[in-house]
């Protein structure tokens, strides 16, 4: 049996720019983790948590319940980072090559945002959500059909009415999608709950979904200061480590989705260098897309 450990990727919340007021968060929401072998889940996660308690001596030395602490990854992938910790990048960079010497992947799945205001693009969080989850679970199951066994899926732990909410929604697409997508019969339950101050899996995952985030932000933003997380040379084992079904699905390009290990990529198929004087003058796609985005929610 196969074990994945996921987290979310950006918030659900409506994006502008970083420069937004308010919309300024994620440019894509979604779920990042790993998959690994069940009998190799207790190894990596002995490994984490050695790991932890050496990187973090000094944060831990009075903590009382040290195996319950928590770094969680949004304040690990910083610009700062490759200067000031890049202690943090290395453990991160083995623990991936440990994941991977166990036959491990990791994996991501984005769904890109329409530029603009909630009003303006009629968002509907809970059907983002939802949507990203399910297709997170399909692509899962994919892999896990591809390997020949079945999958447990494990999320961080929510409050208790979001997950009640969840739990029939993600019930129902798994039965309802089992009888035309057989692959689906792979996902042993809908996603498990899990305290992350108890799990080393989770915690990891929350690194992976972290870093990953900030690669999506690279990739989709023009402005992005996360330009780092792709010339860095202390993350050399991303390359090849995601699943060939993890993707960032794009929203209205005129490029085709960023697959794979590609969203590590330095080069930006969204933002070519310009060359010449005739690509220089071309419309910012960011401009442009925010315009379409303004004309549809005037024509309807």
């Amino acid at each position: 049996m196969l074990l994945a450990y996921i987290d979310e990727i950006g918030e659900t919340g409506a994006f502008v720019s970083h420069e937004h007021l308010r919309f300024h968060t994620s440019a894509a929401f979604g779920y990042a983790g790993f998959i690994i072998p069940e009998e190799a889940v207790r190894g990596l996660g002995a490994r984490f948590a050695r790991e932890k308690r050496n990187l973090f001596a000094a944060e831990l030395a009075d903590v009382e319940h040290p195996g319950r602490w928590e770094r969680k990854g949004a304040s690990i992938f910083q610009p700062t980072t490759p200067d000031r910790y890049p202690q943090q990048l290395r453990v991160f960079n083995a623990l991936v090559g440990y994941l991977r010497s166990k036959e491990g992947f990791l994996f991501y799945y984005a769904d890109e945002k329409p530029l603009g205001t909630a009003k303006q693009t009629r968002l509907d969080p809970a059907v983002r959500e939802a949507q990203a989850m399910e297709e997170c679970l399909n692509r899962l199951a994919r892999h896990a059909d591809t390997r020949r066994q079945n999958i447990l899926v494990m999320i961080d732990q929510i409050n208790e009415k979001t997950r009640a909410d969840r739990l029939p929604k993600m019930y129902g697409h798994i039965l309802g999608r089992a009888s035309e997508h057989r692959e689906m019969r792979r996902i042993v339950e809908p996603p498990m709950h899990i305290d992350s101050e108890l799990s080393s899996g989770i915690q990891l995952a929350d690194w992976v979904a972290a870093c990953v985030t900030r690669a999506i932000d690279y990739q989709l933003v023009r402005t992005s200061r996360h330009q780092w997380i792709v010339e860095t040379p202390l993350l050399t084992t991303l390359q090849g480590a995601f699943t060939y079904e993890s993707k960032a699905h794009l929203h209205q390009r005129a490029v085709d989705d960023i697959v794979h290990s590609d969203v590590f990529k330095r080069k930006r198929p969204l933002y070519p260098v310009p060359i010449g004087q005739h690509l220089g003058a071309s419309i910012d796609p960011d401009v442009a897309r925010k315009m379409r985005g303004i004309a549809e929610s005037r024509r309807n």
